[in-house]
This record gives C-alpha cells, sequence and structure tokens, in this order.
C-alpha cells in the first residue's frame, strides 16, 4: 500500500509540474545558471563529513529488505519539531536559520524570509514566512522508510528523537521534496553536484541509528560515494 501511495503521489505531481512548465525530474537536472557556479565539485563540509568514514561505515551497515509498512502514521515519531536541543526554537526553526542565507528572525526564533541554495537542485529558492510551503523541512533517511526498515519496533521516545534530529534534517525546495517523498537512494537522487554530501549524510544517519539499507539502496548509496 505504500508504494502505491507513492505512485498515485508521483503521478500527480507530475501533472501538477508539467502543467506549470516545470520537470517531472528536477532532482536530476542541471542547476540553473545562477547557481551552477556554487555547485561545483563538491567538498566535504556542509554537513557532509567524511566519505571515506562513510564507506567503512556503509560496508558495516547491514542489508535488508523493505518491510510492508503497515501501521505507519507521522504521529508514531511523537511531536513534530519539538525543540529536543533545548535551545528555546523549535527544530524547523533551527533547520531554516541553519540552512537559509540572509536570515530574518522575528523574536530570536522565527525565520520570516531567507535565500535557500537548495542543495536537490541547484536552484535559488526565496523563502518567505507568508508561502512557507515553498521551503520545506526533509528528513534525509525518511520517517515511513525507517518504518519499514525498522522503526516500527523502536519505543516513541527513539523515533521522536529520530524525526527531530538536525543530522536527518535539511531545508529543501518544495518540489524535489514532494518528488523524493518516502524514497530511499535507489528509488530517487538529487542533483549530481550534492550526491556525494547525501550519501554521507544517508549513511551517517542509518549508522547513528542502527538501521539497515536496501540492496538497491546499497548500491546507488557507493555510486554516490564516488561522485566525492
Amino acid at each position: 500500500m505504500a508504494r502505491s501511495r507513492r505512485t498515485i503521489l508521483g503521478l500527480g505531481l507530475s501533472t501538477a509540474l508539467l502543467a506549470t512548465g516545470c520537470s517531472a525530474e528536477v532532482g536530476l537536472s542541471n542547476p540553473s545558471p545562477s547557481s551552477s557556479s556554487r555547485s561545483g565539485p563538491e567538498s566535504t563540509s556542509a554537513g557532509g563529513g567524511d566519505p571515506r568514514k562513510a564507506e567503512r561505515d556503509l560496508a558495516r551497515l547491514r542489508t535488508a529488505a523493505e518491510g510492508s509498512g503497515g501501521g505507519y502514521e507521522r504521529d508514531r515519531f511523537g511531536t513534530r519539531w519539538k525543540d529536543i536541543d533545548r535551545n528555546g526554537c523549535d527544530q524547523r526553526n533551527d533547520v531554516l536559520a541553519r540552512d537559509l542565507e540572509s536570515v530574518r528572525k522575528r523574536g530570536g526564533c522565527v525565520v520570516l524570509n531567507g535565500t535557500l541554495h537548495d542543495p536537490y537542485s541547484g536552484k535559488d529558492i526565496t523563502f518567505s514566512k507568508a508561502d512557507a510551503a515553498e521551503v520545506q523541512i526533509d528528513h534525509v533517511y525518511p520517517l515511513a522508510l525507517a518504518w519499514r526498515m525498522g522503526a516500527a519496533g523502536w519505543d516513541e521516545e527513539r523515533r521522536e528523537r529520530f524525526a527531530n534530529d538536525h543530522a536527518n534534517l535539511l531545508a529543501v525546495w518544495g518540489v524535489p521534496n514532494q518528488q523524493k517523498s518516502d524514497k530511499g537512494p535507489g528509488e530517487w537522487k538529487p542533483q549530481k553536484a550534492y550526491q556525494c554530501t547525501y550519501a554521507t549524510r544517508y549513511i551517517a544517519v542509518a549508522t547513528k541509528y542502527s538501521l539497515p539499507v536496501t540492496g538497491a539502496d546499497r548500491t546507488a548509496l557507493k555510486g554516490f560515494l564516488e561522485r566525492c
């Protein structure tokens, strides 16, 4: 059922994108000229970590098939954007402040506007709180996929920590985020310039929470690391 819902969502989104003149393969297309100068050869900064360590960690991750996904609900991962680091700001605003540039805030926490250099597509996206859905917070290792890969057996505290962990959160443009949905690296990939960082982040989260990867995801991650 989970895959059927993803298929329906993908078809609906593709139709909407075509209607607006956007490619349904945003995550695979070349970045716009305005941002290509920033996306050249990938560095290991930008939260990506060490690619060589990622290769070693990937080799140690268990390979497993996806479960059925039965019983998954977003609420099973606890409070959305809980302030688990207790800095007085919720996780969404923390991540927006971290990932956007030229940020303007209200009251020290609430991000009102800024500019996102979208890692998934390479495009520059203007964020405004008045149109907040334009920039979304993605779970690099998706919640529903984590549920199918073993998180269904975790206690609620661990699932809540996973869902609000800064290491697993990334501000991205809403279009590729909807395309990605709950897909793993074997089914979806970002622009080439971000694939190294995406792989190292994905592997770091999987390692931290002892989550396995599918065979297809392992193959894709190996390929992404070759871009480092």
